[in-house]
């Protein structure tokens, strides 16, 4: 599955948490994401979080106790930043689900992701694990290659 394909088919399929998704569907969609997310940051925080760091250090310099105002174009890009994840935390977990689904995983444990430091890194392990081939209780193999109908 290329990158643009996942993508598509993980926003198509914008909150179906039934099936099995592979691991290029997930991988790639989690790229992406991470990408968009980190350009979003760079571009509309950074710049406001420059901004109030330094007049918190003038501020401290000249000995101030007033804490200055946050600039509007950190709250802004926070606002930004806030709504693109919260319209992608749907997909984000279907997709989640899906992959836990193909490794024959209900996707239940998609909770084992609040245990802190441990439960994530076993849910990145079991999202890096290789699919069960053939069907399972979730569904058909996603890899596998539609079979013409016998004549």
């Amino acid at each position: 599955m290329s990158f643009i394909e996942s993508i598509k088919t993980v926003l198509s399929n914008y909150a179906v948490f039934n099936g099995r998704a592979r691991r290029s569907e997930y991988w790639w969609y989690t790229l992406a994401v991470t990408i968009v997310s980190t350009i979003l940051y760079v571009v509309l925080v950074v710049p406001g979080l420059s901004e109030y760091t330094a007049a918190t250090m003038d501020a401290a310099m000249t000995g101030s106790t007033t804490v200055p105002a946050m600039p509007g174009s950190l709250t802004a890009g926070y606002a930004v930043l806030s709504i693109f994840n919260l319209a992608l935390l749907l997909p984000g977990l279907g997709v989640t689900v899906r992959r836990l689904h193909d490794t024959d995983r209900s996707g239940f444990w998609v909770f084992l992701g609040l245990v802190p430091v441990v439960g994530g890194i076993i849910l990145i392990v079991w999202e890096a694990t290789a699919g069960t081939p053939g069907p399972n209780r979730f569904g058909p193999d996603p890899k596998a290659v539609a079979q013409p109908a016998a004549a």
